[in-house]
């Protein structure tokens, strides 16, 4: 007895479209062939997976389905009327549907095959960490990447100096086979040429046939003023080499900015927060602070100041990216209380205490002010 399409995809009888794709994409890439060689088990739940999706993404293939079962496809039976799309190569077949699985690698795509066997080399990712010091003037960085070039000794082609390869006697150079499975045709990877559509016979002593070998390399990568944290940057064709003489991904550098001492960054703008002493914001003061200019710049603070008082210096922050303008630079006032007080400082705070007044802290005789008619609101 033929296994339920339901339950040979893990969902539910309701499941609507996106549920249904969303199951068989996580069981194709689990019974692929290519992931599971000589596996037969695997390789028959393939094919089961891929009928049931077949079927049920069709509305009117499940609509038959829902109604008759596995009769409505069988010889004679009333699905009869359903033989389009797959086997036939039309789309939505399963190529489509494996093109989008595998379409979300790094680098935008399954990497494609061209003539001759020859694969675009994968993409690669490098991490790097920069100072804000350096995100802010920017930087020429050396860094060594470990990938594969091209080898020199067969120049790509992967055979032996002198041989070449042969087209692959299995698909006849198409890199694809075809298997019939009742209704269905499955098309898959050559097993015998892995895709490529050639064959060697004699491969290349230092590459073993691959093309390419392992190398570090040195590489120069511009950091310009003003970048990001999170910033990707890419250095097209620095990527691994191509399979075969298959052109070479790109490189694509992730840049993260460490957090500094002072400074925290928002955008073009530059956060600094400064504790001062009770005393000079009560009498005022002034302060310099070091920019990331390399200069200094003075504040002054006015007599009075309050704790979160923030102070603008224009255009001392970040450089805006590929542009002649820059952030500010904000600096936010913290107010320190005197701790560890002798005994004369201790008189002197109580006696300037006793002798403040109500318009030396208009703000917490206010607050205390509303807040005692809110009690007395309450216990009426």
């Amino acid at each position: 007895m033929k296994r339920d399409l339901y339950e040979t995809l893990g969902v539910a009888r309701g499941a609507d479209e996106k549920e249904l794709k969303s199951a068989f994409r996580k069981l194709a890439m689990k019974y692929h062939p290519d992931k599971n060689p000589g596996d037969a088990e695997a390789e028959k739940s393939f094919k089961e997976i891929n009928e049931a999706y077949e079927t049920l993404k069709d509305p009117q293939k499940r609509a038959a389905y829902d109604r008759y079962g596995h009769a409505a496809f069988e010889q004679g039976g009333m699905g009869g009327g359903f033989g389009n799309g797959f086997a036939g190569g039309g789309a939505g077949g399963f190529s489509d549907i494996f093109e989008d699985i595998f379409g979300e690698m790094m680098g935008g795509g399954r990497q494609r095959r061209s003539s001759g066997g020859r694969e675009r080399g994968a993409d690669l990712r490098y991490n790097m960490e920069i100072t804000l010091e350096e995100a802010y003037s920017g930087k020429t960085a050396q860094i060594r990447v470990p990938t594969s070039i091209t080898c020199d000794v067969c120049s790509g082609s992967g055979a032996k100096p002198g041989t070449s390869p042969k087209t692959c006697a299995t698909c006849q150079g198409s890199g694809r086979v075809r298997a019939a499975q009742g209704f269905f045709s499955i098309e898959r990877t050559c097993p015998t040429c892995g895709g490529r559509g050639q064959t060697i016979t004699d491969p290349c002593i230092k590459c073993h046939g691959q093309g390419r070998v392992m190398e570090e390399r040195t590489l120069s990568v511009n950091i310009p003023a003003g970048i990001e944290d999170g910033t990707r940057i890419r250095l097209s064709g620095e990527g691994e080499a191509g399979l075969r003489g298959g052109p070479a991904g790109d490189l694509y550098i992730f840049l993260s900015v460490k957090p500094h001492e002072f400074y925290q960054r928002d955008g073009a703008d530059l956060y600094c927060s400064v504790p001062i002493s009770m005393t000079t914001a009560a009498l005022g003061g002034k302060f310099d602070v070091a920019t990331l200019d390399g200069t200094k710049s003075r504040v002054t603070v006015p007599e009075g100041t309050q704790a979160g008082k923030q102070f603008r210096l224009k255009g001392k922050g970040m450089p805006v990216l590929r542009s002649t303008q820059s952030g500010d630079l904000y600096i936010q006032i913290q107010i320190e209380t005197p701790q560890k007080l002798t005994k004369r400082q201790r008189e002197l705070l109580q006696e300037f205490e006793q002798i403040s007044s109500k318009e030396n802290n208009p703000e917490s005789t206010g607050f205390f002010a509303r807040m005692k008619d809110f009690f007395d609101t309450l216990s009426d």
